[in-house]
């Protein structure tokens, strides 16, 4: 992934400024003594020095993912990624100071026109990433004590320009498992806390559920329908399937309900349901 990551920052670079007949190299070394001693043309260097999580964007949620194959009864469950931010520290080398200081500011402005890297210009598996690769060049509070960097490197000190992408890494899997159609939420008192998980069946408040099923046509595909209006009839309870054709309803009360929904031609469709129940599923 980080590799792929090099490989955009060179195409960047290589497509804005331009760079042609290979006149100027893009790296992603460690600029040490020896490494510079080495180079024999005008070369842009982007050092990766360190790479973090991004607590700033750090979530620890589940996401639903598009059903497969049509299987709209299974439910695919995946964490979301993780977010971190890869540090870069660019340098540029030639044999000359002018020389140094013109490709610097070239190079600068090439990725200060990205601050969004660009899907045309990403390599390898980067174009599959969940979110826009954001980036922040020349941060005030990044790279402040440059010395102590270069003696660290054993390099001579020269002008060095932070860069940072924040990536994500997902080193999750998938889970699935049937959909919910009816889930129970009940309340009262409990009395015998942290002991005893359960509620006194003296202090029980009737039990409320909530409902869900999928609207799908008649026809031989089973095809679901997005856009419906759905409700529990005499409830005042109203809901509108999404795209996949699922639809929620609820609190209802224990017992015999009619769901009603209205195609966009004809008459409304009603189906009595029991609830708890397992079969709200509507058809039109």
């Amino acid at each position: 992934m980080i590799t792929d990551l090099d490989e955009t920052i060179r195409n960047i670079l290589r497509a804005e400024l331009p760079i042609k007949n290979g006149e100027i190299d893009v790296k992603f070394d460690q600029p040490k003594r020896e490494w510079s001693a080495r180079l024999n043309k005008p070369t842009i260097n982007l050092y990766l020095y360190d790479v973090r999580e991004n607590n700033v964007l750090r979530t620890h949620q589940w996401e639903r993912m598009p059903p497969k194959n049509g299987k709209l009864n299974i439910a695919e469950m995946k964490r979301t990624p993780l977010r971190v931010d890869c540090f870069y520290m660019m340098t540029v080398w030639a044999s000359e100071p002018e020389d140094e200081h013109r490709l610097l500011t070239r190079s600068m402005l090439a990725l200060f026109r990205h601050p969004v890297l660009p899907k045309p210009m990403m390599a390898g598996s980067l174009d599959q990433q969940p979110y826009e690769l954001r980036s922040k060049l020349a941060s005030h509070d990044k790279l402040t004590n440059p010395a102590e960097v270069w003696s660290a490197l054993d390099n001579e000190i020269r002008p060095s320009v932070s860069y940072i992408v924040t990536l994500a890494l997902d080193p999750w899997t998938e889970i699935e498992g049937p959909v919910v159609r009816n889930f129970t939420i009940r309340t009262g008192r409990a009395s015998r806390l942290p002991d005893y998980q359960e509620l006194d069946e003296d202090g029980r408040l009737a039990d409320k559920h909530y409902v869900g099923g999928t609207v799908r046509s008649k026809s031989k595909d089973k095809e679901p329908l997005g856009g419906v209006q759905v409700a529990v009839k005499g409830t005042g309870f109203f809901a509108t399937t999404d795209g996949d054709g699922q639809f929620t309803l609820g609190p209802l009360l224990d017992g015999e309900h009619t769901l009603v929904a209205w195609p966009e031609k004809g008459k409304p469709i009603e189906k009595k349901v029991d609830v708890p129940g397992s079969d709200f599923d509507l058809e039109m």
